[in-house]
């Protein structure tokens, strides 16, 4: 079972399940979970290979939904479900195989395709740092910088490395998620269809969700609305946290 973080009370309303994106965990999402929890219970999940989550031989996007599906089952049943870039493929998938278990779906900046990105030289970058010794997370940043020069980026692998650990890990099973980044970045082409309220939501300068994707995206899911969040890019969310929350709100709403 994968672990999770609550944050509020149950209410009338279905709980929030909040599934974040490659290299990420349910710490990233702390401050958005913890402000939409004053109208629902919102339940942050470490996927499986990240954060305080299980190691697993497997990372499909089959393998994912049926992750979130447990989570589901055990929380009442039924959830509205919010997905970032991997956790929105893997929402996707849960939605079009168990769409029984969400009233509403937001998939925030991912399209239900294939990209040709591949984040293994992050993998690669982490791998290498020394960890034997490792004092301080300022000392990991500038370690890391030549291999990986954005201080952002930077930021939020660091917020993956455990360094009260004896010696300091990573808490990202790097070698297995390497292993499966073609599956992390493809898609699996699953064909069935999710008819529920569904929110498309882009960052405006980012290019994952591109004119192209808009027939897909409405023959899987026909009730999809599409919105784009102004000077905000992938990683929508930390660029832009109040302006999408209110989105979520409005959703929601």
């Amino acid at each position: 079972m994968l672990t999770t973080v609550l944050h509020g009370a149950p209410t009338a309303e279905p709980p929030l399940l909040i599934v974040h994106g490659l290299f990420g965990s349910a710490r990233n999402w702390g401050v958005i979970a913890r402000r939409l929890s004053d109208a629902r219970q919102v339940i942050a999940v470490d996927m499986r290979n990240h954060g305080d989550s299980p190691w697993t031989e497997a990372h499909g996007y089959e393998d994912l939904a049926r992750d979130l599906a447990a989570v589901i089952r055990a929380q009442g049943g039924r959830a509205d479900v919010l997905g970032h870039s991997m956790g929105g493929k893997a929402a996707m998938q849960l939605a079009q195989t168990e769409g029984a278990l969400l009233r509403r779906l937001i998939v925030a900046d991912i399209a239900p395709v294939a990209y040709g990105h591949s984040q293994s030289h992050l993998v690669r970058a982490m791998q290498s740092l020394p960890l034997a010794g490792l004092a301080t997370r300022g000392e990991a940043d500038r370690q890391l910088a030549e291999a990986i020069p954005d201080d952002g980026t930077r930021a939020f692998l660091l917020q993956s490395l455990d360094l009260k650990a004896s010696p300091p890990r990573w808490k990202l099973n790097l070698s297995l998620l390497e292993q499966e980044m073609d599956r992390i970045t493809g898609w699996p082409g699953t064909e069935g269809q999710f008819d529920g309220p569904t929110l498309f939501l882009a960052g405006a300068n980012s290019d994952y969700i591109r004119p192209e994707h808009r027939e897909i995206i409405k023959a899987l899911f026909p009730n999809a609305k599409q919105a784009k969040i102004p000077g905000a890019g992938h990683w929508l969310h930390a660029e832009k946290p109040r302006e999408f929350e209110a989105a979520i709100r409005a959703f929601l709403a």
